[in-house]
């Protein structure tokens, strides 16, 4: 019946850390450059404005946080937002699936 019995954790192998994707750590090194790069050049002497330079080096790390039945939060957003913009054509399948047409023909009628 070519059923392949898959452990659960097969994908970590594949995983840097056992948790990040190649991608992840590459988004994830970009937004640390960028805060560096962001507190190295603008002049520091408000709080507000270090926050702002952290920002990114924050965000993509909050993305790249593991949560519980996804791989992290990107990977949540990326199904939500498909979930939401793909169309979904649903097939009934159910225990009345060829009553069905007996209930459309009535409604013919």
């Amino acid at each position: 019946m070519n059923g392949y019995l898959v452990p659960a954790n097969a994908k970590r192998g594949t995983l840097i850390l056992n948790i990040f994707r190649p991608f992840d750590l590459i988004m994830f090194g970009t937004g640390v450059i960028v805060s560096l790069l962001m507190l190295a050049i603008v002049h520091s002497d408000s709080t507000l404005m270090i926050l702002i330079s952290c920002l990114p080096a924050g965000i993509t790390g909050l993305l790249v946080v593991p949560i519980p039945n996804y791989h992290n939060v990107l990977c949540a957003i990326q199904s939500i937002f498909r979930f939401y913009s793909e169309r979904r054509n649903y097939i009934w399948r159910g225990w009345c699936f060829y009553e069905k047409f007996a209930v459309d023909d009535k409604s013919k009628k």
